[in-house]
């Protein structure tokens, strides 16, 4: 019986309109990223960078055709290991 994690995460793309949502959502990060730098309250461990790469990585996965599931889900695991990095430094050192 196959897991439902390997059937969400190896699906078929979902399409263009969701590749379209999440590189929105990377530009939102690129400017916020820029505007963090430009008023000096950017920090050192800067999460839009990272954010920008998930929701990069998330759009190149869904716009993807129909037959490249495999490359998809690799993609998908791709954002979602770079997503979980934002979790570190709270977890291990304290920091919010």
């Amino acid at each position: 019986m196959p897991s439902t994690v390997s059937d969400v995460v190896f699906s078929e793309p979902s399409g263009r309109l969701n590749a379209a949502v999440m590189f929105s959502g990377a530009l939102v990060f690129a400017g916020l990223y820029v505007y963090s730098r430009m008023t000096g309250t950017g920090s050192v461990f800067s999460w839009h960078l990272i954010m920008l790469a998930g929701f990069v990585l998330s759009g190149i996965a869904e716009s993807l055709p129909a037959d490249r599931q495999r490359a998809a889900g690799v993609f998908r695991i791709a954002a979602i290991l770079l997503l979980l990095t934002i979790l570190v430094p709270g977890f291990i050192l304290g920091e919010p």
